[in-house]
């Protein structure tokens, strides 16, 4: 048995299905989500850069995923990516970027995680889908819940100048990040 800090060698590689695609160019709107951090985050009071990393949902130790959740493309791997965004989040700091996570799982589901993998970052909760619906990010069902397929938004100033869809394998994100940070300065 694979553990949620580990990536199965046979994952099924997500396909661009263009669901992206709109999203460069587009102004984040001014709405509100609670944090990992017992705080709220305006996305309409953004200064600077901003990296967010949006992902389905996090396993927790000793609780089962859902069923077919390996089978699911782009599915397996949110533990090992927010490691990985914690992992290098000084580097994407000194790249004069900031990050949050943010899934569609409740803050009390996602203070648990942060605290235990030890996240320097807020992670947001979009329970009530507001920003997924406002922004026409892509999803998928399983389990009978709706949830984020994992992507990322690179934001200067409220706008968003770049994105990563599909992500794969998922701990290979924040390379991806620092890359076009490195090579596209504010």
């Amino acid at each position: 048995m694979t553990s949620i800090n580990q990536l199965p060698s046979d994952l099924p590689i997500p396909q661009d299905d263009g669901a992206a695609n709109h999203l460069v160019g587009m102004r984040l709107p001014a709405i509100s989500l609670s944090t990992t951090t017992d705080s709220q985050f305006n996305f309409g009071e953004i200064s600077g850069r901003l990296v967010i990393y949006c992902y389905p949902m996090t396993g927790q130790p000793n609780v089962a995923l859902p069923e077919g959740w390996d089978q699911i493309p782009g599915a397996r791997g949110c533990t090992p990516q927010s490691c990985s965004f914690r992992d290098h989040y000084q580097e994407l700091r000194s790249l004069g970027a900031d990050v949050v996570g943010l899934s569609v799982q409740s803050t009390e589901y996602q203070q648990e995680m942060a605290n235990r993998l030890h996240l320097p970052f807020p992670v947001l909760s979009d329970v009530d889908y507001r920003f997924q619906k406002a922004l026409q990010l892509p999803t998928f069902v399983a389990a009978g819940m709706t949830l984020l397929k994992r992507i990322t938004l690179i934001v200067n100033d409220g706008v968003i100048e770049a994105v990563h869809y599909p992500i794969f394998p998922s701990d290979s994100d924040p390379a991806w990040v620092i890359h076009y940070l490195k090579n596209n300065p504010a």
